[in-house]
């Protein structure tokens, strides 16, 4: 199964904030479709939340807008990060 696991940073010297926001999409044991995102202080275990969808492009659909507003308050891509087009 081929993940595409999107990894974001903010970081403000100024402010002490170091974050992450991690999402990826993929197939449960069920047929349907898992949104799974992490969020935290970089180095410290995110919290975690899970969305479900029937369809893999509702579920991409849904990761792609959360892409857009984290890019819009301030988060970047990391180099190691897989971050692929997709039109919805």
């Amino acid at each position: 199964m081929n993940i595409n696991r999107l990894y974001l940073e903010k970081r403000d010297p100024d402010r002490n904030m170091q974050r992450f926001y991690a999402m990826h999409v993929t197939q449960t044991i069920f047929g349907d479709w898992a949104l799974i995102r992490e969020w935290g202080r970089i180095g410290s275990p995110g919290t975690i939340r899970e969305n479900w969808f029937d369809t893999k492009k509702e579920a991409l659909e849904a990761e792609w807008k959360l892409l857009n507003q984290k890019i819009k308050k301030g988060y970047s891509k990391n180099s190691s990060s897989a971050l692929y087009n997709f039109t919805p």
